[in-house]
């Protein structure tokens, strides 16, 4: 049981920090992310309202206040990781890593949440 916590908050704390960093750049480099959005094959009106959703979801999971906001939480994240592993892989511009760590992170956290509540 104690080696689950540790793995829960293991992987929810970098699974935040990636997402920090994420919008982070949303904000920061907008005109850099919108770019990369278009090359990708998203509008790139989607940036802001994607930085919000992420710091949204952020926010149900670690305050813990519905089980249903946290399970939308980690679906949006896994869609958001998902599409955006085979986004790059479909460009073939080898910068798919981040978006696989990501998605790996977002299983864990929430296995393991599953698991501890």
């Amino acid at each position: 049981m104690k080696n689950q916590k540790y793995i829960y908050w293991a992987s929810t704390g970098l699974l935040t920090v990636l997402m920090l960093f994420s919008v982070g750049m949303y904000i920061l480099n907008h005109a850099e992310v919108s770019e990369l959005f278009t090359k990708l094959g998203y509008p790139s009106y989607i940036v802001y309202p994607l930085a919000a959703a992420k710091l949204l979801g952020l926010l149900a999971i670690w305050t813990k206040q519905s089980k249903t906001l946290i399970e939308w939480a980690y679906a949006g994240f896994f869609f958001d990781t998902v599409l955006a592993f085979f986004a790059h892989v479909m460009i073939g511009d080898g910068e798919f890593p981040p978006a696989l760590l990501a998605m790996v992170l977002v299983l864990v956290s929430y296995i393991y949440y599953k698991k501890l509540h």
